[in-house]
């Protein structure tokens, strides 16, 4: 069973209920999760997942300095999470916001150790966004995000690829 991590920080809510949703998503994909504001995780035990997925809201067009702070601190696991799955999701105050920037710069770092980020062909390709307080639409894209992730590290783990008749 695949074992994700979904991270956030949240100062009204609103990135927590999006963190809320993609752990729905990674449990109903089978799932073992854990869920954890940014600042209750330890660094060290990101080694123990085979997902993990952060959240931020935006700020000055990138992420709060709680989730970089977190990843600044993940240095000290530099080539201990490749092979890993990654996922990001952001929300904003505003259409054009930012969240876009904010979860590339998110899955800049992720793919910095080596994890392996899927994109979607529909809905939100980077990774799930809303714009205020989160709307059914986008709640949706969080849940797909977290089934996402949940199914390519399971699927990693045991040895075979989502989608494809490849294995290894």
């Amino acid at each position: 069973m695949a074992k994700v991590l979904v991270a956030y920080y949240s100062r009204g809510g609103n990135t927590r209920a999006m963190a809320e949703a993609v752990a729905e998503g990674a449990r109903s994909a089978g799932a073992d999760v854990g869920l954890s504001p940014v600042d209750k995780v330890k660094v060290s035990t990101l080694v123990d997942y085979s997902g993990i997925v952060l959240g931020s809201p935006v700020y000055y067009g990138s992420m709060a300095a709680e989730v970089k702070r977190f990843l600044d601190e993940s240095v000290a696991l530099h080539g201990k999470l490749e092979g890993k799955v990654g996922g990001a999701f952001a929300s904003s105050a505003n259409l054009g916001g930012g969240t876009e920037s904010t979860i590339l710069h998110i899955l800049g770092a992720l793919l910095i150790h080596g994890m392996i980020v899927q994109g979607s062909h529909s809905g939100a390709h980077y990774g799930a966004v809303a714009i205020g307080k989160p709307d059914a639409k986008s709640l949706a894209e969080c849940r797909e995000l977290g089934k996402r992730v949940a199914k390519l590290a399971e699927a990693l783990r045991a040895g075979g690829f989502p989608g494809t008749s490849c294995s290894r």
